[in-house]
């Protein structure tokens, strides 16, 4: 059996230690070779042919990176030497390697300058596990259990990112195929009617042709699709001690635990890739903790998912026949209200929308006084409930593309749907 968080969990009062904010001071960051592979290239790189490679770093790039980091991180040395090595370096191989403290600071501000996320305001606290020397896919699928137990933590999620090689230029590099590592099956039946997540019914299929055999029950974990070059992809099925879930109850309506819902503790995106100084992580799995909404209003609530309101609004008894009951509106609160409830129940962390959004206003505030600007998107910063309600609502955000960051590219975004791209 899977973990089922119970609510005799570990007590989230807590806090996690925080890490430095200018991790590492090295220069000594190693020999680069040609092993060293790690998907669209970053703005200012090169891009190769194939969409899905990449180009040479962009030494001016490099260069603004380098400057960012030692003006933040003033104990990492003298910035002229390593400006000449990381030139001389591309000018060679065009690439270069990034020390440990500048991988960690760089993913920390990937997440800082992530324009979508609302709970920035913990990115320095993100912990950073450096897997550039993982070839195999036993060794990926290692160190990527690794990373679900670690950032589980008995349910007090810890934000986390596996970084592994980079993209060599003009090379393929290893990746999942995963959009997320733990993510659910979709079965289309004959009637066409779906079990489990109608998202993953192409992928879902795709790995039943790679040779998986699932229970075809809504909530089958989806195995790890892991991509070497040079190898046909590798299915990996996730220990189960690696994936922590949360059934849904409601505090009012015994009858919601009928429905046998759950859902998974650690939202850990698989298939983004790190841009940091021009060098391109594509395989760079990163987590959080879920904000309610995400789970109560898209993932079990979007038509395209799990779909679940006109049954919450069934069993409540409401009016489905107008608009005007607003019966869609009061099944969705009901339902982020089970979702809330049961992860609090089980002591595994979330957070509600309400909080989350004053949680970012306070990050804009401690941004601004840094002298930083805080790119955000509002459609994406405004959760999918009650969005008039909070304070992020009622303001504009700069939308700039700062470096480092996160970026989904086209060609691995149909892989993580459909198992397959082009």
């Amino acid at each position: 059996m899977r973990q089922l968080a119970s609510r005799t969990g570990s007590d989230l009062s807590q806090p996690a230690p925080t890490p430095r904010t200018c991790p590492g001071t090295s220069h000594t960051a190693g020999r680069l070779t040609s092993a060293d592979s790690g998907p669209c290239p970053a703005p200012g790189s090169q891009q190769s042919p194939d969409p899905s490679l990449y180009g040479e770093v962009d030494a001016d790039a490099a260069e603004d990176f380098l400057r960012l980091y030692h003006a933040e991180c003033p104990h990492a040395g003298p910035l002229e030497p390593r400006l000449k090595q990381v030139r001389s370096t591309i000018d060679r191989i065009g690439t270069y390697l990034h020390t440990d403290g500048e991988l960690e600071f760089g993913a920390r501000v990937a997440w800082r300058n992530s324009s979508r996320c609302i709970g920035r305001l913990y990115w320095n606290s993100l912990r950073v596990l450096d897997r550039r020397g993982a070839r195999t896919p036993d060794e990926i699928s290692t160190h990527l259990v690794t990373h679900l137990r670690e950032a589980t933590n008995s349910g007090r999620i810890r934000p986390t990112i596996s970084i592994f090689a980079p993209a060599m230029p003009h090379r393929p590099y290893a990746r999942v195929w995963n959009e997320q590592l733990i993510r659910y099956a979709g079965y289309r039946s004959e009637s066409g009617a779906v079990i489990g997540d109608p998202r993953y019914v192409e992928f879902t299929r795709a790995v039943q042709n790679l040779g998986w055999i699932s229970k075809g029950t809504p909530f089958d974990i989806l195995p790890l699709v892991i991509d070497v070059p040079g190898e046909p992809p590798h299915l990996h099925e996730l220990p189960e001690d690696a994936i922590l879930e949360v059934p849904l109850r409601h505090p009012e309506h015994d009858w919601f635990a009928e429905m046998d819902m759950r859902w998974h503790a650690v939202p850990a995106i698989s298939n983004m890739r790190l841009e940091i100084g021009g060098i391109n992580y594509p395989f760079a799995p990163f987590n959080g903790w879920y904000m309610g909404t995400e789970i109560g209003s898209r993932n079990l609530a979007d038509s395209n998912r799990y779909d679940l309101v006109p049954e919450v609004a069934r069993r409540l008894g409401l009016d489905t026949s107008t608009e005007i009951s607003l019966w869609r509106d009061r099944a969705l609160v009901e339902l982020n209200i089970a979702v809330l409830y049961s992860f609090a129940l089980a002591k595994v962390k979330i957070a509600d929308h309400h909080t989350e959004s004053r949680r970012f206003l306070t990050h804009l505030d401690k941004e601004e006084r840094a002298g930083r600007v805080v790119p955000a998107q509002w459609s994406w910063i405004v959760p999918p409930l009650s969005g008039s309600a909070t304070p992020v609502y009622h303001r504009y955000y700069d939308e700039a593309d700062q470096h480092p960051n996160f970026y989904l590219d086209d060609h691995a975004a149909e892989l993580g749907q459909s198992g397959h791209s082009g």
